[in-house]
């Protein structure tokens, strides 16, 4: 196996947006849904995607024992190899949360207890490990630390939640610290963070316990910070960026707030904020103007409007889950096991096609991924692909 140096698969696509770019899929699908080319239904708890490069398959698992693992599958779904790295959480809403960061021909991943590692993507074989909570003054949370690593240059970004180290950047080859920054000094939030690309600089954008905040990617110093508190203080979605405007959103009733970015970047200006979509964690989605994504606390699909923050429509087509969008259609996964597809264009949530998924077990909460014409849909235990391109 011969790994592309350059190829980069990350959580939610190649901009972390939740957009796949690829065309020739079907526009509608079999009563049954499409076909399933392949299950894998060996991963144990969690509910980590796959990260998917033109060679291989990665996503994370937990052993019978408690241990989180990475696995590496052929597009056969044939098990390559398998790595420990660590105790995972198994106390409640068991198993992996983390999806596999794949740069570089190497694997990166953060446990559910802060263990930091980094992997040889060809055979597994770990390459260097860092222990965020006793190296950099890291604090676990209610569930878990999570989240879904980024790299930018020689730099891995991470979010201890430390009171010194609250986020860091790290060599991605070598696990040395690069910088740490105090930033709000809170403690981690689930989320996934965001590099904001302005005409001449870089922002890091992520949330903790009550904040959002946005650092200077070169050195950690912080620019600016807006108050986003909720009652768990749980932000796991990545933010989203369009046009100096930053849309980040909450669930358990917090909803959204977009903030206007100043022209310089080092501080923001509040536009708006709405209640209506509290997304908890299954990403958004900007299409033309608006944002698209489901509820927590309010149990339904929305659409809203970007300028405004005006909810357009919602609907109750599937229990609230994640979205993602590819060649005009939005795939959404509602936590109730059903994947389907809607044509946004209809301004409404109509289910064109829909499929209940058939394998795996407990929480249907795995982000869908699209690569290469295919479908990737992880239940639990089971990992599912089907082919959905176009005849």
């Amino acid at each position: 196996m011969q790994l592309q140096s350059q190829e980069v698969a990350q959580w939610r696509g190649k901009n972390r947006d939740g957009k796949y770019n690829e065309t020739g899929l079907l526009k509608e699908w079999p009563t049954s849904g499409p076909k399933l080319l392949w299950h894998f239904d060996e991963l144990g708890d969690g509910h980590a995607s796959a990260a998917v490069t033109s060679e291989m398959v990665y996503t994370t698992g937990t052993s019978e024992e408690g241990n989180g693992f990475v696995i590496a599958l052929n597009h056969s779904g044939e098990k390559t190899w398998k790595t420990e790295f660590g105790k995972e959480w198994v106390e409640n809403w068991d198993g992996v949360r983390s999806t596999p960061l794949i740069y570089d021909s190497k694997v990166y991943i953060m446990s559910s207890y802060g263990e930091l590692v980094c992997m040889n993507a060809e055979n597994g074989d770990i390459i260097w490990e860092v222990d965020l909570f006793t190296d950099y003054d890291g604090r676990n949370i209610q569930w878990g630390v999570t989240e879904n690593l980024l790299i930018d240059g020689d730099k891995l970004f991470v979010t201890p939640g430390g009171i010194d180290a609250n986020i860091i950047a790290l060599n991605k080859d070598t696990g040395k610290l690069i910088w740490k920054s105090k930033a709000m000094e809170e403690q981690s939030a689930y989320c996934s963070p965001l590099l904001v690309e302005l005409t001449d600089k870089k922002i890091f954008v992520t949330q903790t316990a009550n904040s959002i905040v946005g650092l200077d990617p070169t050195n950690g110093s912080l620019l600016w910070n807006v108050e986003q508190t909720n009652r768990w203080s749980v932000h796991a979605n990545t933010p989203l960026y369009h046009n100096e405007q930053i849309y980040c959103c909450s669930g358990y009733g917090k909803g959204g707030v977009m903030l206007q970015l100043s022209e310089d970047g080092t501080s923001v200006t509040e536009l708006w904020r709405d209640e209506s979509m509290d997304d908890k964690m299954g990403g958004m989605i900007l299409l033309d103007g608006r944002i698209y994504g489901s509820g927590d606390a309010n149990k339904k699909w929305f659409c809203i409007d970007w300028e405004t923050g005006e909810e357009l429509y919602s609907s109750k087509m599937l229990k609230p889950g994640n979205i993602i969008f590819a060649d005009g259609l939005l795939y959404c996964y509602g936590t109730g096991g059903k994947v389907g597809i809607v044509d946004p264009t209809t301004n409404d949530y109509n289910l064109i096609s829909s499929f209940k998924v058939p394998y795996g077990e407990k929480y249907h909460w795995a982000h869908l991924v699209i690569h290469n014409k295919r479908l990737y849909v992880r239940h639990g235990t089971s990992l599912m692909v089907y082919d959905i391109a176009a005849e």
